[in-house]
């Protein structure tokens, strides 16, 4: 990937309805080559997908939870079946794997605390978990979906 590629990434990521002209513009390039690097970067998986951003409050989700779990089973069927388990949640946005004394986080966005209960309620009878810790955000200071676009390795 190169410094073109990066600005055209830096570019969608910012807003995805800019013309496939002005992106060229903005990158000096005319707009078929510029429309195929932006083909290439999603055949090669660096563009996964195109979305609009919704305010989770404007649709009634003002809750967002992150939620820290234990596991005394480390196995690779235990973490199949979380894995599976917790992804066809609809209100888990994100699971990580951690390093440290916590092993899975999740964020959670639900409507309210009835909501949250309800979540809690099917996770933990989900699969066997040994700690879930919640901790509730009281403001969203900051959140983007955009990834600073590191710079072009320089060429020798």
């Amino acid at each position: 990937m190169d410094a073109i590629d990066r600005r055209i990434l830096a570019i969608l990521q910012a807003d995805l309805t800019i013309s496939i002209a002005e992106i060229s513009e903005q990158v000096h390039l005319s707009p078929t080559p510029c429309w195929r690097r932006i083909q290439r970067l999603e055949q090669e998986g660096v563009i996964t997908g195109r979305v609009a951003l919704v305010a989770p409050e404007k649709i009634g989700l003002g809750l967002t939870v992150f939620v820290s779990i234990v596991t005394g089973d480390h196995s690779k069927d235990w973490l199949e079946r979380f894995a599976n388990a917790v992804s066809a949640m609809p209100e888990v946005m994100d699971i990580h794997r951690m390093a440290g004394d916590v092993d899975y986080m999740l964020r959670v966005v639900v409507a309210d605390m009835a909501a949250y209960d309800a979540f809690y309620k099917t996770l933990i009878e989900a699969i066997p978990l040994k700690n879930v810790t919640s901790r509730f955000a009281m403001v969203r200071l900051k959140s983007t979906t955009a990834y600073p676009i590191p710079p072009a390795a320089p060429r020798d």
